[in-house]
């Protein structure tokens, strides 16, 4: 049998845009046997398919309503759009999908089930299990609601078909989530390697969780942050993963269409929403959440190029930003010149100071887990002394394990700053800067201020060895440290291998 949608638009509180269509119903009951040619015994199942056309312009969601009757324990979903041929430099057609339950579409998330985005082109979810991406728990019966995402529509405008299946049956029983847990054993206060931005199967990554957990290891690192986009199902994936070496946070790459945050380390199971563009005013009130549950917010590429990555919630809201995403390219250039233009604002005593962090975004082969890393300087392997660390900014950030690096700024006094931290000495004393590195054949060592850079110098063939640097507060309101590859693009600097936080020179006012 087949619905075909009617469009009707319908006014979502706080959305950029939403459309409602046509309600799709089923019978009250389950059908005495199965589906139609079915065995006898065979679970009863209904199907009901939806076609429809989506015009250039669409809102950014388009909700289907599902009427779910009694006794259902499966409900299976599966799409798809047609993808026509458009100019060159046009974009084409692009359409996410994920699903609400009988508790709605309201901002927030109370009734939501599971996001997909591109991903997959079908899923399922019943109370014992779920696709990755979508969460296990009971069918209740009500108006549940399939959730497309028209990311980019063709000129020709966009076709859908959404298949729906019900399946009848006894419900069966949701597992107790396991979640790892907020500390390992760590070294006391030490400087902690970590990757906070990955994808595994429960977005658009590749990877099971098994193997990200693996490819940590190996990569040196003592924490890890899950992130997938729009979705917390895989807060419960990383049973037996985690030990003594491997701390697992749990978070979200909360990925709307004005840009991504990385919210790290936010309780287990909480859900942060994405349905609002910066123009809806709205994203303060989730940076809020992602604080509320104990996370910290990060924008993530800011100066990405792909559509909807690019930055344009200002950086008001943030406690960090990913200044160096996977292999450096230009995109990260441009955002560690539009951070450092931030250091600036806080000397002249106008804006705190945003540590920057790095991470790999790694989704699959040949991704590179810990390409790059961020080392923070904690009091011990936990949830809230890591997050303390990036929060003050005692971080550097390495292309691999493989680097070794050490940066300090002392006085004439014996007086002493580590990286984040600010050295008190008069505006005329003379400060010396210190870099020891490792790891870094071929490479130069730079030393940037509130001027630019001022000093540079190469390292030894081994890609070890201390470099010095004298100033004043006077000439550097800050310095810090960047170890960098030949340049392989004509006009710009090298390819980051480390680079660190700043110190601050002088006293305060």
């Amino acid at each position: 049998m087949e619905r075909r949608g009617v469009l009707r638009l319908s006014a979502v509180a706080g959305t950029t845009g939403a459309l409602t269509l046509g309600h799709v119903s089923f019978a009250d009951a389950a059908p005495a046997g199965g589906r139609s040619g079915g065995e006898p015994g065979e679970p009863g199942e209904q199907t009901r398919q939806v076609t429809g056309h989506l015009p250039t312009g669409s809102p950014d969601f388009v909700y289907l309503p599902v009427e779910v009757p009694r006794g259902v324990r499966e409900i299976a979903v599966a799409y798809r759009y047609d993808k026509p041929t458009v100019p060159e430099g046009t974009a084409g057609n692009a359409c996410d999908i994920g699903i609400f339950d009988e508790r709605g579409t309201g901002l927030g998330g109370a009734g939501f089930r599971g996001w997909s985005g591109g991903a997959r082109t079908e899923f399922f979810l019943r109370a014992d299990e779920a696709t990755p991406g979508y969460l296990p728990g009971p069918v209740n019966p009500g108006t549940w609601h399939i959730a497309l995402g028209p990311y980019t529509v063709a000129p020709q405008g966009l076709s859908y078909d959404v298949t729906i299946t019900l399946k009848y049956g006894p419900q069966g029983h949701t597992p107790a989530p396991v979640h790892p847990p907020e500390r390992a054993r760590g070294r006391g206060r030490a400087w902690y390697r970590g990757d906070n931005h990955l994808h595994s199967v429960h977005s658009d990554g590749k990877r099971t969780p098994a193997e990200i957990a693996a490819l940590a290891r190996a990569a040196g690192l003592d924490f890890i942050n899950t992130s997938e986009h729009n979705t917390t199902s895989a807060h419960r994936a990383w049973d037996g993963l985690w030990g003594d070496d491997l701390l697992i946070l749990t978070g979200e790459e909360v990925t709307t269409r004005n840009g991504h945050v990385v919210a790290m380390g936010t309780d287990p199971e909480v859900f942060i929403d994405w349905r609002y563009r910066a123009r809806d005013n709205a994203f303060g009130k989730y940076a809020r959440a992602i604080r509320r549950a104990g996370g910290l917010v990060i924008p993530a590429h800011p100066h990405a190029t792909c559509i909807g990555c690019n930055w344009k919630f200002g950086l008001n809201e943030a406690d960090a930003v990913e200044v160096w995403n996977g292999p450096y390219t230009p995109d990260d250039e441009v955002t560690l010149a539009e951070w450092d233009n931030t250091l600036v604002a806080h000397v002249q005593g106008r804006a705190d100071w945003l540590p920057a962090v790095g991470h790999s975004d790694a989704h699959r082969d040949p991704d590179v887990v810990g390409l790059p890393q961020t080392v923070v300087l904690a009091d011990d392997l936990s949830r809230r002394a890591l997050q303390d660390g990036i929060r003050a900014g005692r971080v550097w950030i390495a292309e691999s394990s493989k680097v070794g690096l050490a940066f300090s700024v002392a006085g004439e006094r014996g007086e002493h700053a580590g990286i984040g931290e600010r050295l008190a000495v008069s505006r005329t004393g003379r400060v010396t800067a210190r870099l020891t590195v490792s790891g870094t054949p071929g490479c130069t060592v730079s030393f940037v201020t509130d001027q630019g850079r001022l000093y540079s110098t190469a390292l030894p063939p081994s890609g070890a060895g201390t470099v010095s640097w004298q100033t004043t507060p006077d000439y550097a309101a800050y310095i810090r440290a960047e170890v960098r590859h030949p340049s392989t693009t004509p006009g710009l600097p090298g390819p980051m291998a480390a680079m660190t936080n700043p110190v601050f020179l002088g006293r305060r006012g």
